[in-house]
């Protein structure tokens, strides 16, 4: 990986926060205050958005995508896990070759979070079992071949906690060897279709010891931190923990919750040893719709004033 990625995170499928308003089986949903979050019968996605975000990110300098599928794509394997309008593999396919054509590498994210895997459709339900783990190896294979076998796959599993679900109809959580073990599985998968798996990197803010003594370092990390670099929020350190412990690693900024953020994040960065820093990191994290188009705008423009001050 010689080259350094300017990265921005966009989603075709965005089931991935919270139940539906009412589900299949007539069950109503927790209140929310971001409705956006609801997990929907729909596929989310505006193409024509999606044109203007992608010409956006060329001239602003980006060169690698990760586009979270979720319940985006109508997988052979598992086409129960498509809504209406989820596209056929054909379709991604083509898409896939007009961003390579633009001079972007493509990375697929499917994001196995308890927290964040409404997607999965029933095997929601059944983590840890034999048919979750068959599930999760069947959609890593198919998706690294539709990739044309990338050489990175985002896995998620970030905000695997009781808190970030306390909303939800469901709570799954896995903790000590049960989360290693499915994350090796996971893991496994992803290097046997030839990538390096990459992860949020949350675990090791509540598991620092644990992390330590057990993740393997060909595993790409991606801590994350969306505020304003103060001194005294111990979330911004894991950027330098992870660097002295030789982690390669691709620090995540946003514009969620302050706008600027990743312009702090570079200039924080710069700092540090860029031995194992691989990339930079943009998210969004609104879906890829006409109307959210201005929160993506905002994003944009951040990472391009960010490159302009790293590369300064």
């Amino acid at each position: 990986m010689s080259k350094f990625r300017w990265v921005y995170l966009a989603h075709l499928g965005y089931n991935m926060w919270g139940d539906p308003a009412v589900d299949k089986n007539g069950l109503r949903g927790q209140p929310t205050t971001m409705p956006q979050t609801i997990a929907s019968y729909k596929l989310r996605f505006d193409e024509d958005a999606w044109h203007k975000i992608t010409d956006d990110l060329k001239a602003a300098g980006a060169n690698t995508i990760v586009l979270d599928l979720g319940e985006g794509v109508k997988y052979d394997s598992h086409p129960e896990l498509a809504v209406e309008g989820s596209w056929s593999k054909q379709k991604l396919y083509d898409e896939l070759s007009r961003l390579r054509g633009m001079g972007f590498e493509v990375i697929p994210k499917l994001n196995f979070s308890a927290c964040h895997d409404y997607w999965l459709g029933e095997w929601a339900y059944m983590l840890s079992t034999k048919g979750y783990y068959k599930t999760v190896r069947d959609l890593i294979a198919e998706t690294a071949e539709l990739f044309s076998h990338p050489e990175l796959f985002h896995i998620g599993m970030d905000e695997e906690t009781y808190s970030h679900q306390q909303n939800y109809n469901y709570c799954v959580i896995r903790q000590g060897d049960q989360w290693w073990y499915d994350f090796g599985i996971m893991c496994e998968a992803v290097e046997q279709a030839g990538a390096r798996p990459w992860i949020w990197s949350d675990y090791v803010w509540h598991h620092p010891e644990e992390f330590y003594a057990r993740m393997s370092k060909e595993v790409v990390q991606s801590n994350w931190y969306y505020g304003n670099f103060n001194p005294d929020d111990k979330y911004q350190g894991y950027y330098n923990e992870l660097a002295d412990r030789g982690f390669d690693q691709i620090p995540t900024g946003s514009n969620w919750s302050y706008a600027g953020n990743l312009q702090k994040t570079v200039e924080y960065i710069k700092e540090l040893p860029q031995d194992n820093i691989l990339g930079i990191q943009q998210t969004v994290w609104y879906p890829t719709l006409n109307e959210k188009l201005d929160r993506h705008a905002g994003a944009i423009k951040d990472l391009a004033e960010a490159r302009s001050i790293f590369e300064s």
